[in-house]
């Protein structure tokens, strides 16, 4: 018998400063078995970093994740179901990320590994033809710290100024600070 995801329930309440947008959001996340407190954690993160000012060309949804192969850990799809925003977390291979970026107006990967900077210089001559995908690493300390915040429900204050985010919880906080390893053109 298969293990059943886990169900997390996250109150997000979001300043981003650099983009304008503000609000606050309550997320249902399914967690798959496999999936760590700090993958999850990113998957916030990344919902935090692009969800969009107003839903006029529809909303950031977290997807099936890991229980789909097919799908992106979150995207923001228009009315009509066309893909506008490809979100991927980790290192995900050049063919995913081209098949992405064909299907998407932008694409985005959350590396948060040691290793992401060998993973994306594998691959990074094979993605220079697209032009809008951005890659970004969450320096590995930064993401570890951001999982110990993971607990089942939660309230997290996301505050983005000056390229620098800003997790906090009612009893701590933790300072992100990623790095551009590919911006779209």
């Amino acid at each position: 018998m298969a293990i059943k995801a886990t169900i997390h329930k996250a109150q997000l309440q979001i300043a981003d400063m650099d983009r304008h947008v503000y609000g606050e959001h309550n997320l249902t996340i399914a967690r798959q078995p496999s999936e760590t407190d700090e993958r999850m954690m990113i998957r916030i993160l990344a919902f935090a970093l692009n969800v969009p000012a107003d839903e006029l060309r529809g909303k950031l949804e977290l997807s099936k994740g890991l229980a789909d192969a097919e799908e992106p850990e979150l995207w923001q799809r228009d009315l009509t179901g066309d893909i506008l925003h490809w979100i991927d977390l980790g290192q995900p291979d050049d063919r995913r990320l081209l098949k992405a970026h064909g299907r998407s107006e932008r694409v985005s990967v959350y590396g948060y590994a040691y290793s992401t900077p060998i993973w994306w210089a594998g691959i990074e001559a094979k993605l220079q033809r697209c032009p809008r995908l951005a890659v970004w690493q969450i320096p590995a300390e930064q993401s570890q710290a951001l999982a110990a915040l993971a607990q089942r429900s939660m309230q997290l204050q996301v505050t983005v100024q000056d390229g620098g985010i800003y997790v906090s919880t009612a009893d701590t906080s933790v300072e992100i600070n990623p790095v551009a390893l590919k911006t779209p053109a």
